[in-house]
């Protein structure tokens, strides 16, 4: 009998050659390693891009709920912004992210209104054109680890920003940190600096059917 160009006692043969039946299947195992996890992200150029789950009309509170039961830790202020009437969910929305590594922007450029200012130059959506809970999915979807593979410590939601319980403007997101895993919200003013390792989610616009 042939396997391939092979007849079996020439795989027989090889067998032997290597140390028998067991070393050969130890060598396949040694070879055939699957990998922890698929990447669910891609990078380009700086841009690191995924595609979130369908939106299933979560809201602010119930995200609160369902993401403590999966043991990630939210912040106070981040509870103000999911508790807020400003929290609009959406169902059955799929988003493709573009998440803009903050190494694209010098430190005196990463400020947030010149974040969103090069997102309007690459045609991102952002602001009251997409929906803060895409800060939830993604803190749902990516690992700590997986975002440290990003080469991130946070990632910003760029959604238009949420007035806290003390009145200062926040933008969700998602965190590593050496404590847990954390959804945060800071702080959304224009004028706001941030750090070289965040990253800042925008939503690539779909496009449009043809006719």
């Amino acid at each position: 009998m042939k396997y391939g160009n092979l007849t079996l006692g020439q795989i027989e043969a090889g067998i032997n050659k290597i140390g028998g039946e067991e070393a050969f299947l130890s060598l396949l195992r040694d070879e055939l390693v699957v990998p922890q996890h698929t990447r669910r992200w891609r990078e380009q150029n700086g841009v690191i891009y995924f595609t979130l789950p369908p939106t299933d009309g979560t809201t602010g509170p119930q995200w609160i709920e369902r993401l403590e039961k999966k043991g990630f830790q939210l912040s106070k202020w981040s509870r103000d912004v999911l508790n807020s009437p400003d929290f609009k969910p959406t169902t059955g929305v799929v988003n493709n992210i573009a998440v803009l590594k903050g190494e694209l922007f010098s430190d005196g450029n990463r400020f947030t209104k010149k974040i969103r200012a090069e997102g309007d130059k690459r045609k991102l959506k952002h602001g009251k054109d997409i929906s803060p809970e895409i800060a939830c999915q993604i803190r749902e979807m990516f690992t700590d680890e997986e975002i440290k593979e990003m080469g991130l410590v946070w990632i910003i939601a760029m959604h238009e920003s949420i007035s806290d319980s003390d009145g200062d403007l926040r933008l969700l997101n998602a965190s590593r940190n050496d404590d847990g895993r954390w959804l945060y919200a800071y702080y959304g003013n224009p004028d706001y600096r941030w750090n070289r390792e965040n990253g800042f989610a925008f939503v690539v616009p779909q496009a449009s059917p043809q006719n």
